[in-house]
Protein backbone atom coordinates (compact mmCIF):
# COMPACT_ATOMS: atom_id res chain seq x y z
CA UNK A 1 0.00 0.00 0.00
CA UNK A 2 1.44 3.61 -0.88
CA UNK A 3 1.78 6.17 1.35
CA UNK A 4 -0.48 9.23 0.30
CA UNK A 5 1.39 12.97 1.31
CA UNK A 6 -0.56 15.67 0.06
CA UNK A 7 2.33 18.74 0.20
CA UNK A 8 0.75 22.23 0.56
CA UNK A 9 2.80 24.83 -2.08
CA UNK A 10 6.58 25.17 -1.36
CA UNK A 11 6.50 22.84 0.65
CA UNK A 12 9.65 20.24 1.06
CA UNK A 13 10.07 16.79 1.66
CA UNK A 14 12.87 14.18 2.51
CA UNK A 15 12.76 11.35 0.68
CA UNK A 16 15.72 9.25 1.18
CA UNK A 17 18.43 11.25 0.44
CA UNK A 18 16.88 13.61 -1.56
CA UNK A 19 14.71 16.73 -0.82
CA UNK A 20 11.87 17.25 -3.39
CA UNK A 21 10.34 21.30 -3.14
CA UNK A 22 6.27 21.91 -4.38
CA UNK A 23 5.70 24.17 -7.10
CA UNK A 24 3.25 26.76 -6.50
CA UNK A 25 -0.11 24.45 -6.01
CA UNK A 26 -1.10 21.77 -3.40
CA UNK A 27 0.05 18.00 -4.88
CA UNK A 28 -0.78 15.07 -3.65
CA UNK A 29 2.09 12.06 -4.32
CA UNK A 30 1.78 8.35 -3.88
CA UNK A 31 4.87 6.60 -2.26
CA UNK A 32 5.49 3.20 -2.24
CA UNK A 33 8.94 1.35 -1.40
CA UNK A 34 11.07 1.79 1.97
CA UNK A 35 13.02 4.90 2.20
CA UNK A 36 12.73 7.41 5.30
CA UNK A 37 10.30 9.95 4.49
CA UNK A 38 10.38 13.00 6.42
CA UNK A 39 7.61 16.08 5.99
CA UNK A 40 9.60 19.68 6.07
CA UNK A 41 7.84 20.32 9.45
CA UNK A 42 9.19 17.64 10.94
CA UNK A 43 13.07 17.65 10.13
CA UNK A 44 14.87 19.34 12.75
CA UNK A 45 18.86 20.67 12.11
CA UNK A 46 21.82 21.23 13.83
CA UNK A 47 21.29 24.93 14.28
CA UNK A 48 17.56 24.36 15.57
CA UNK A 49 18.11 21.79 17.83
CA UNK A 50 18.70 24.11 20.44
CA UNK A 51 17.49 22.05 23.32
CA UNK A 52 17.96 18.73 25.06
CA UNK A 53 15.03 17.24 24.10
CA UNK A 54 15.44 18.12 20.26
CA UNK A 55 19.16 17.08 20.54
CA UNK A 56 17.56 13.94 21.24
CA UNK A 57 15.39 14.27 18.40
CA UNK A 58 18.13 15.28 16.40
CA UNK A 59 19.64 12.07 17.03
CA UNK A 60 16.93 9.97 15.77
CA UNK A 61 16.28 11.36 13.42
CA UNK A 62 20.01 11.08 12.01
CA UNK A 63 19.24 7.16 12.50
CA UNK A 64 15.96 6.98 11.14
CA UNK A 65 17.08 8.95 7.56
CA UNK A 66 20.60 6.85 7.35
CA UNK A 67 18.46 3.90 8.56
CA UNK A 68 22.06 3.32 10.84
CA UNK A 69 21.62 3.29 14.79
CA UNK A 70 25.11 2.17 15.29
CA UNK A 71 26.74 5.04 13.51
CA UNK A 72 24.40 7.59 16.11
CA UNK A 73 24.33 5.16 19.27
CA UNK A 74 26.83 6.49 21.62
CA UNK A 75 25.51 10.50 21.20
CA UNK A 76 22.06 9.32 21.64
CA UNK A 77 22.50 7.59 25.13
CA UNK A 78 24.84 10.53 25.88
CA UNK A 79 21.94 12.69 25.31
CA UNK A 80 19.45 10.72 27.30
CA UNK A 81 21.14 9.94 29.69
CA UNK A 82 21.73 13.51 30.58
CA UNK A 83 18.26 14.26 30.08
CA UNK A 84 17.25 11.19 32.42
CA UNK A 85 19.61 12.89 35.13
CA UNK A 86 18.34 16.15 34.80
CA UNK A 87 14.07 14.76 34.69
CA UNK A 88 13.41 11.50 35.44
CA UNK A 89 10.01 12.17 35.40
CA UNK A 90 10.89 11.66 30.90
CA UNK A 91 11.50 7.89 31.81
CA UNK A 92 8.50 6.61 30.60
CA UNK A 93 8.71 8.35 26.97
CA UNK A 94 12.38 7.96 26.69
CA UNK A 95 11.52 4.28 26.93
CA UNK A 96 9.32 4.33 24.35
CA UNK A 97 11.61 5.83 22.06
CA UNK A 98 14.37 3.11 23.17
CA UNK A 99 11.73 0.50 22.72
CA UNK A 100 11.10 1.51 19.13
CA UNK A 101 14.77 1.82 18.26
CA UNK A 102 15.67 -1.51 19.71
CA UNK A 103 12.52 -3.00 17.15
CA UNK A 104 13.53 -1.27 14.21
CA UNK A 105 10.57 1.04 14.20
CA UNK A 106 12.54 4.65 13.55
CA UNK A 107 9.63 6.36 12.40
CA UNK A 108 7.55 5.99 15.54
CA UNK A 109 10.89 6.51 17.89
CA UNK A 110 10.99 9.78 15.87
CA UNK A 111 7.28 10.19 16.48
CA UNK A 112 8.36 9.51 20.36
CA UNK A 113 10.95 11.42 20.12
CA UNK A 114 8.15 14.55 18.83
CA UNK A 115 6.16 13.83 22.22
CA UNK A 116 9.45 14.43 24.40
CA UNK A 117 10.01 17.67 23.17
CA UNK A 118 6.41 18.67 23.62
CA UNK A 119 6.80 17.36 27.34
CA UNK A 120 10.37 19.31 27.72
CA UNK A 121 8.67 22.41 26.32
CA UNK A 122 5.54 21.99 28.99
CA UNK A 123 8.01 21.61 31.69
CA UNK A 124 9.63 24.87 30.99
CA UNK A 125 6.38 26.63 30.73
CA UNK A 126 5.29 25.57 33.77
CA UNK A 127 8.47 27.07 35.38
CA UNK A 128 8.53 30.09 33.66
CA UNK A 129 4.92 30.58 35.05
CA UNK A 130 5.59 30.13 38.52
CA UNK A 131 8.82 32.24 38.13
CA UNK A 132 8.36 36.24 37.51
CA UNK A 133 10.19 37.67 34.70
CA UNK A 134 11.23 34.62 32.79
CA UNK A 135 10.21 33.33 29.37
CA UNK A 136 10.11 29.75 28.51
CA UNK A 137 13.41 29.53 27.31
CA UNK A 138 14.43 30.24 30.34
CA UNK A 139 15.93 34.00 29.28
CA UNK A 140 14.99 37.30 31.80
CA UNK A 141 12.16 39.62 30.36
Amino acid sequence: MALKVELKPGEKLLVGNCIITNSDQRTRLFIEGRAPILREKDILTAASANTPAKRIYLAVQLMYIDDDVEKTRDAYFSLVNDFLAAVPSSAEIVNQINNEILTGQLYKALKAANRLIEYEQDLLSNASARRPGLSADGESR
